[in-house]
C-alpha cells in the first residue's frame, strides 16, 4: 500500500482483491486455483470449546500516529485494518474506535504518566472484545495474520503504540444494576465517550485489594455522578514472544488494572466535575496510583471526521 496517494487517502481494496480486481474468496495459486484453506476443519472446530458472549478478555489499544501521517493512518486502519486485523479473526466478536481530539487530550492526568509520555500521546484508541475461554485460540490466530499481512505489507509502520495490551476481564460495575446494556453490548451500543483509566497497585499482593476496593466502594460511589452506564475492569496479559516486533511487551502486568468507563455524554461536558480528582482518592486509599485518565469519543466509522482535530 502506498503512502503517497494523490488524494491523501490510503486505498486498501485492491489488497483484498486478486490481479484481475475480482473478489477472491483465498489466494490464488499460479495455476489460477484457489489455494487449499483446510475449511473442512472449521466445522470440526465449531464444534470444540465454549462460545459464549461474555467478554472474557479484551484488545486495548492506544496509537500514536507520526506527525503528518494523521490522515494516512486513519484511512489504512478505517479501510483495512479494523478488518483485517481485528475484527475478521475468529473469537474477536465486537469492537469500535475512539480518538482524543486536541482538546480532549489536554483533560488527560496526571501530568507524569507511566503510560503515555507526554500524556497527550495516544490520539486513537481501539477496544475489541474476545470471547470467555479462547484467548489462547485468538492469539494463535491474531500472531499469525499480522505476521502475514506486514509480509503482504498491510501494516502502516508510522504509528506508536503507547497503550496496547491483551486483558483478561476481571469485573464490570454498572450504574442502574441489572437495567441497561451489559457489558457484551457496549462496543455496540451508541455511548458518546469513554474514559480510560490506568491504575497501578502498590506491589502485585495489593493488586486483588485494590479491584476489591474499586469494585465494592470506589466506582459505585462515582458512577452515579460521572453519567456513565458502566464501568469495565481488566488486567494486562503478557503478550506472546512471538509478536511483532513494533508492539512492546506488556507493562505492569503483575499490579496493573484497565478501567473503561462507558459515558452517556461527551465526556467534555461536565469534565472536572464527574471526572477530576480520581487520582487523588486513590492515592488516599493508600492501595495504588492512577497513571493516566484520558476522555475519548467515538470515531464515525469510514470517515476523516475529527483528523483535523488531533493536532
Amino acid at each position: 500500500m502506498n503512502d503517497d496517494n494523490s488524494d491523501g487517502r490510503q486505498d486498501s481494496r485492491n489488497d483484498a482483491r486478486g490481479d484481475d480486481g475480482n473478489d477472491s474468496g483465498g489466494d490464488a495459486g499460479s495455476d489460477g486455483k484457489r489455494d487449499d484453506t483446510r475449511s473442512e476443519l472449521y466445522a470440526e472446530l465449531a464444534a470444540l470449546g465454549p462460545y459464549g458472549v461474555r467478554p472474557g478478555h479484551a484488545l486495548i489499544t492506544m496509537v500514536e500516529p507520526h506527525p503528518g501521517h494523521e490522515y494516512a493512518y486513519n484511512r489504512w486502519y478505517e479501510d483495512d485494518h479494523y478488518y483485517a486485523g481485528a475484527m475478521a479473526m475468529p473469537w474477536m466478536y465486537a469492537g469500535r474506535r475512539w480518538v482524543a481530539t486536541r482538546e480532549l487530550q489536554r483533560l488527560r492526568y496526571p501530568e507524569k504518566s507511566a503510560v503515555a509520555q507526554p500524556v497527550s500521546a495516544g490520539c486513537y484508541l481501539s477496544t475489541y472484545w474476545i470471547t470467555d475461554g479462547r484467548y489462547a485460540d485468538h492469539m494463535k490466530w491474531t500472531v499469525g495474520i499480522n505476521k502475514r499481512l506486514n509480509r503482504d505489507s498491510r501494516v502502516y509502520h508510522d504509528r506508536t503504540h503507547v497503550f496496547t495490551a491483551f486483558q483478561d476481564h476481571v469485573a464490570t460495575v454498572y450504574r442502574d444494576g441489572a437495567a441497561g446494556p451489559r457489558d457484551y453490548h457496549a462496543l455496540d451500543h451508541p455511548y458518546a465517550g469513554l474514559v480510560l483509566e490506568v491504575v497501578d497497585a502498590d506491589g502485585p499482593g495489593q493488586r486483588a485489594e485494590l479491584l476489591e476496593w474499586l469494585r465494592t466502594r470506589h466506582l459505585p460511589e462515582r458512577l452515579p455522578g460521572a453519567g456513565a452506564a458502566m464501568v469495565t475492569v481488566f488486567r494486562p496479559t503478557p503478550l506472546p514472544g512471538d509478536r511483532m516486533t513494533y508492539v512492546k511487551q506488556v507493562e505492569g502486568v503483575d499490579t496493573r488494572l484497565t478501567l473503561l468507563w462507558f459515558l452517556e455524554e461527551e465526556p467534555g461536558e461536565r469534565w472536572e466535575a464527574r471526572f477530576a480528582g480520581l487520582d487523588e482518592e486513590v492515592a488516599e486509599s493508600g492501595l495504588g496510583r492512577v497513571e493516566l485518565v484520558a476522555p475519548f469519543i467515538p470515531t464515525v466509522p469510514g470517515t476523516d471526521r475529527y483528523v483535523d482535530r488531533l493536532r
